[in-house]
């Protein structure tokens, strides 16, 4: 995970120019998570305890708790009950990725194998399991609300799934989309923010502006990973173009482009994983010279309008210029 200069944010968040004191701030807060992280997946059961290890160990984003920790900064700050809460957002998360690499017989994760290349499905899903359970009794030290709200939040996780695995079916394909990344990606970016709020003493109105900021940019970090996978070459963005075509992911410019009509030969790479190269290549140029991807990119314009007037409804301080910095980042890095 490459982070910001003497810091322990992903320098992926653009936050190379927050205010330092707030950096170090939640630098250390996020080492008070990593830390809780791993002594609360601790099994007895050695087996238990290297599976449920696997992906902690393996870091990662952390962007939930990242995003939990910020959201705090505009009261009390990392409390005790906002670090556990920050914890409880990323086990789910977590969770989620052991069960969605059964779901899409995925070999890697994070640059190693996979739990369920590594063993097999059975001990990846028991595992996200176990990680749902060690969430849920975090959460439950929380109180009532929490329960709820994780609870909630799961709800929407599994419906957001069920909706992509079965389909649009007669609905429009493009809000079919945004509906799937609204309940699969951003959801629990939600709860982050609301938790962060709701256990540093904010008002309701302030716990309303950061959950709903959060579902926003949720989405839109969905949406520009999927504008990045089709415009950046491989040097600048550091991932191979294409992935999404490779495993047959229909994503937003994709949808823009073959509902403008598009390109015959277009809908007839779209309509499979694609797994020769050249059909690959061939696919992204089609898709970068289609008006796809300048659709996406407003798209993500009005995401991040919406993410601007959330945070505008919030004091000023550090905390609300360093999510401003991230919305920023969100949008400059498709350009």
């Amino acid at each position: 995970m490459t982070t910001t200069e003497n810091s322990g944010i992903p320098a992926f968040l653009g936050l190379d120019d927050a205010d330092p004191a707030l950096v170090g701030t939640v630098t250390a807060g996020l080492a008070n998570v990593e830390s809780l992280l791993r002594q609360v997946v601790h099994s007895d059961f050695e087996f238990v305890d290297e599976a449920a290890l696997h992906l902690v160990k393996a870091g990662g984003k952390r962007f939930r708790p990242l995003f939990t920790l910020l959201s705090a900064q505009f009261n009390q700050g990392s409390t005790e009950h906002v670090i556990t809460a920050a914890a409880a957002v990323e086990l789910v998360h977590l969770a989620t990725l052991y069960h969605d690499d059964v779901m899409d017989e995925a070999t890697m994760r994070r640059g190693d194998a996979s739990a369920n290349a590594r063993w097999n499905n059975s001990v990846a899903i028991l595992t996200g399991d176990f990680l749902f359970a060690h969430a849920s009794m975090l959460v439950a030290d929380l109180g009532a609300d929490a329960t709820r709200v994780i609870a909630e939040t799961m709800r929407e996780l599994v419906t957001g799934q069920m909706r992509e695995t079965v389909g649009p079916g007669d609905s429009d394909p493009i809000e079919h989309y945004l509906s799937v990344i609204a309940q699969k990606t951003g959801s629990l970016i939600a709860t982050s923010g609301r938790y962060g709020a709701m256990f540093s003493g904010a008002s309701p109105a302030e716990v309303h502006a950061l959950c709903r900021f959060g579902e926003i940019i949720g989405a839109a970090f969905q949406i520009s990973d999927d504008v990045i996978d089709i415009a950046s070459p491989a040097d600048e963005s550091g991932k191979t173009p294409g992935t999404d075509l490779r495993e047959g992911v229909r994503t937003l410019p994709m949808l823009y482009a073959l509902a403008d009509g598009g390109d015959a030969r277009l809908h007839q790479l779209l309509a499979a994983p694609i797994t020769d190269d050249a059909e690959v290549d061939e696919a992204l140029e089609l898709l970068r010279r289609s008006g796809g991807l300048d659709r996406a990119r407003r798209t993500l314009d009005s995401y991040a309008d919406r993410a601007y007037a959330e945070l505008a409804a919030l004091p000023g301080c550090a905390a609300r210029d360093a999510l401003e910095l991230l919305t920023r980042y969100v949008v400059a890095r498709t350009r």
